[in-house]
């Protein structure tokens, strides 16, 4: 059987649950040791069941992404432990105030942010020297078509993933002739408690799950995949050079 992932080190934001979570098995199935990240224990206990069911391994990490000098130390422990990083999914995320703009207060805001961009931000800044070690270093960041559709009352949110995809771009621009690619994931509408709290009256059953929306993010991690500054909509399956006007 064909492992791609075998002996490779994965990071996932926000793997307690949803996609960052189907996205960590993923890896796991084609033998990557996942270095999961979340916020609640719970959550991470369960992963790692199901990490040693499908035969993989697993370092659950409880850390809320907006531990700047959390995520510091875990770059250094992984630099302890083992020495580079092959894949990185930034994952975890927050929706925030569904409200109008004037009526969002300033700590609301910042919370949005400091989840959905910041910790990205610190991310790269931490994880950059890991996968720079890696052959074939890959990073992939989850986005939304809240990006440039620019919908009513998801300021924040629409905000800081438009700013999340600015920010995987710069990188990819300033990483394209090193062994690292750089690449984001639009999942679109999936079955996630985000969505069931955005959209209470939707039927969970007519969306997509997480399982199925991660099985398109793992290709964009194998040390196979070399195109850098793609953004791949899971909606339309299209992998295409810009984001499309109407993205979902």
């Amino acid at each position: 059987m064909t492992r791609p992932l075998e002996n490779r080190i994965a990071l996932v934001t926000g793997a307690s649950r949803g996609i960052g979570h189907a996205t960590a098995c993923a890896h796991a199935r084609p033998a990557a040791h996942i270095v999961a990240d979340a916020r609640p224990v719970g959550g991470l206990e369960e992963h790692h069941h199901e990490k040693r069911k499908s035969g993989g391994s697993a370092t659950l990490v409880p850390l809320n992404v907006t531990d700047s000098d959390g995520i510091a130390r875990l770059g250094a422990a992984l630099n302890e432990r083992h020495g580079r990083l092959d894949v990185l999914v930034g994952n975890a995320g927050v929706l925030g105030p569904s409200s109008p703009l004037g009526h969002i207060d300033l700590k609301a805001w910042n919370e949005v942010i400091a989840a959905n961009l910041t910790a990205n931000f610190q991310l790269v800044r931490c994880m950059e020297p890991l996968l720079q070690r890696s052959d074939a270093g890959r990073a992939v960041f989850i986005t939304s078509g809240a990006a440039n559709k620019a919908s009513a009352y998801l300021g924040p949110y629409a905000a800081s993933k438009a700013a999340v995809e600015a920010l995987a771009r710069v990188w990819a621009h300033e990483t394209a002739s090193t062994p690292i690619r750089v690449n984001l994931f639009n999942p679109g509408p999936i079955r996630t408690r985000m969505r069931a709290s955005l959209m209470p009256g939707e039927d969970p059953m007519t969306l997509d799950t997480p399982e199925q929306a991660a099985e398109f993010i793992v290709p964009l991690c194998l040390p196979s995949f070399t195109e850098t500054d793609r953004f791949f909509d899971y909606p339309s399956r299209a992998l295409m050079s810009f984001r499309p006007p109407a993205a979902s």
